[in-house]
């Protein structure tokens, strides 16, 4: 039987390993958004580490943004969210 498209995308990023093991894998596309990427961004300043490849790194926001007036964020948490993940892109760049 032929590999599955999702079985072709992990064997070309396996990095060490052996089917039916633990794997390593290249990631070589990172998404990021504003809710929970900050904390991987803060454990890196904190650790005096930078993102390895920030030309890989593409963020967006999309969990916090109103579908109505999407500049207009009256949620403060949301607000927050947003503008913690531009600094945190400001700093790793």
């Amino acid at each position: 039987m032929g590999k599955t498209l999702f079985d072709k995308i992990w064997q070309k990023h396996v990095v060490a390993g052996e089917d039916g093991q633990v794997q390593l894998l290249y990631v070589d596309l990172h998404l990021v958004h504003e809710v929970t990427s900050p904390q991987p961004f803060e454990s890196l300043r904190e650790n005096h580490r930078t993102v390895r490849r920030p030309d890989l790194t593409f963020a967006t926001m999309d969990h916090n943004v109103p579908t109505k007036n999407i500049f207009d964020i009256k949620d403060k948490m949301s607000k927050l969210q947003m503008k913690t993940l531009e600094k945190m892109l400001e700093i790793s760049t």
